[in-house]
């Protein structure tokens, strides 16, 4: 069964608290699985507002009783693991147990650089494995801890045909796939799609329980191939570049395309 989600960014006319808690309330009423935010500190253009993400979804957990929650992706080489272990628990005993927790490298290297932090890509993807690492093992340490079981659920990126981020993503309960040839203005075709979901079943042996996400337009008509290829969530992407706030409050309220 596929679930629907709303992806919604947390920078330029989105970078609101207020107007992303909004967006979640009004996506939760009207049927929609899932709430999705971006996870950034700076943007491209420095005037862009950028609105902590943490934060924001806890004003979310504690307005919204029945979609699931979570960043996409934390960047949790610049962060410290033992706060965002805390923050987690905390935000799913907020929820009842709704949290996803997402995790990359951070798509940006100025939220490093800008902060006296190593940019590269090596340093950050041993940091993330690490990071998660010890997370699980701080979620159960540190109290209270999460209300899920066996831990909150962790999905991971992969930046297709690149294999690394994918071989992570097979070690923990969920991924995210993005391509090098596609993206907000050109759909992947379900064939590029089903490839990933391959890779993934014969990296993990099997997907029983595992969740892969894809993020895109409904409108571009292709939700029910992927789904026969293998996605479990569909996230239906809001943003500056598909008509703004006003476009999302439509799409949100139009409810999920099932």
């Amino acid at each position: 069964m596929v679930r629907y989600a709303i992806g919604l960014p947390n920078v330029g006319e989105f970078g609101d608290p207020a107007l992303l808690t909004e967006l979640a309330v009004a996506a939760e009423e009207h049927g929609w699985d899932g709430v999705y935010l971006w996870d950034h500190l700076l943007y491209h253009d420095p005037a862009w507002p950028v609105a902590n993400p943490t934060v924001t979804l806890s004003a979310i957990a504690a307005r919204t009783h029945r979609i699931r929650l979570g960043i996409l992706m934390t960047a949790l080489p610049r962060r410290r693991v033992q706060t965002v272990a805390k923050e987690t628990a905390t935000l799913d005993r907020l929820s009842a147990g709704r949290l996803v927790f997402g995790a990359g490298l951070g798509s940006m290297d100025t939220e490093y650089t800008d902060f006296g932090e190593d940019p590269d890509l090596k340093t950050r993807a041993a940091k993330l494995d690490h990071g998660l690492y010890d997370l699980t093992h701080l979620w159960q340490r540190l109290l209270p801890p999460p209300v899920q079981r066996p831990r909150i659920p962790i999905w991971c990126p992969g930046r297709w045909p690149t294999r690394a981020g994918f071989r992570r993503a097979a070690r923990w309960d969920g991924a995210m796939p993005t391509f090098h040839q596609y993206g907000q203005d050109r759909p992947v075709p379900p064939s590029e799609f089903a490839q990933v979901v391959d890779y993934l079943a014969e990296q993990r042996g099997t997907l029983d329980g595992y969740d892969i996400a894809l993020e895109g337009r409904a409108a571009d008509g292709l939700i029910d191939a992927y789904t026969r290829a293998g996605m479990t969530w569909w996230i239906e992407a809001m943003g500056w570049w598909r008509g703004g706030v006003r476009d999302a409050r439509a799409t949100i309220t139009a409810g999920p395309p099932r």
